[in-house]
C-alpha cells in the first residue's frame, strides 16, 4: 500500500472535487460506450440449443420465459460438453484447449485457469427469432459483480497486486478451505 499523505480537510476537499469531475467524465464516457454497445449488430441464432436449467431441459427459446432479452452469466469449463455453444458464443470447451492455447475473449491465448467467466446476451423478437447481440468476457465483466465496485473504493482496492493471477482469491463456495483466504481485506457495513 503505498504511503498516503496526511492533509487538511481544505486541500482533501479540493483533490476530492478534482477527482469528482474526472469521475463525471468517466460516467459520461460509461454512457456513450453504453450506447455503441446497444448499437452493435446482431447475429441471428440459427441453432437449436438445450440447457439443464431447474425446469430440466430446456431449449434457449424457454429460457426467456416470456421477455424479450436474456442475458446469461457463464463459465468456461475445460470439459468435453458444450462444444457447439462454446464455439458461437466465443468460449471454449475442449480437453485439447485446456492443455495449451483456447479461443478466450476474441482471441487464441495461453490459458492458465480450467474456468472463466462471460456474459451473453440475446433479443426475441415477437416472431420468436432469437438474436446474439453481445458477449463480454474476463475484466470486462467487473460491472455486473457488485462486490468489484465496493473494493475499488477501499484503500487497497482489490489487494491483487501479489497474488498469481487477478481474481485467484474468488472461489466456487464449494472450493474454498479451513486456510486463510488471500481475498482483498474490505468491510462492507449497512
Amino acid at each position: 500500500m503505498r504511503n498516503h499523505p496526511i492533509v487538511s480537510q481544505d486541500e482533501w476537499l479540493a483533490a476530492r472535487l478534482r477527482l469528482l469531475a474526472k469521475e463525471k467524465e468517466f460516467t459520461r464516457q460509461r454512457n456513450q460506450l453504453s450506447e455503441e454497445r446497444r448499437a452493435l449488430p446482431w447475429v441471428k441464432v440459427e441453432k437449436e440449443y438445450v440447457f439443464d436449467g431447474s425446469n430440466g431441459r430446456e431449449a434457449l427459446a424457454q429460457l426467456f420465459q416470456g421477455n424479450s432479452q436474456l442475458l446469461i452469466y457463464h463459465f468456461k469449463w475445460v470439459s468435453s460438453s458444450n462444444t457447439e455453444f462454446s464455439r458461437d458464443f466465443n468460449v471454449s470447451f475442449t480437453p485439447e484447449e485446456g492443455k495449451g492455447m483456447v479461443f478466450y475473449n476474441y482471441e487464441h491465448r495461453k490459458f492458465p485457469l480450467t474456468e472463466a467467466p462471460g456474459i451473453s446476451v440475446f433479443y426475441k423478437d415477437d416472431a420468436g427469432t432469437i438474436f446474439h447481440t453481445y458477449s463480454c468476457y474476463g475484466r470486462g465483466l467487473d460491472a455486473v459483480n457488485g462486490a468489484y465496485q465496493l473494493l475499488d473504493l477501499v484503500p487497497k482496492g482489490r489487494n491483487e497486486a501479489d497474488l498469481p493471477h487477478p481474481m485467484s482469491w474468488v472461489r466456487h463456495h464449494d472450493k474454498y478451505d479451513d486456510a486463510a483466504l488471500e481475498a482483498p481485506e474490505a468491510r462492507v457495513s449497512a
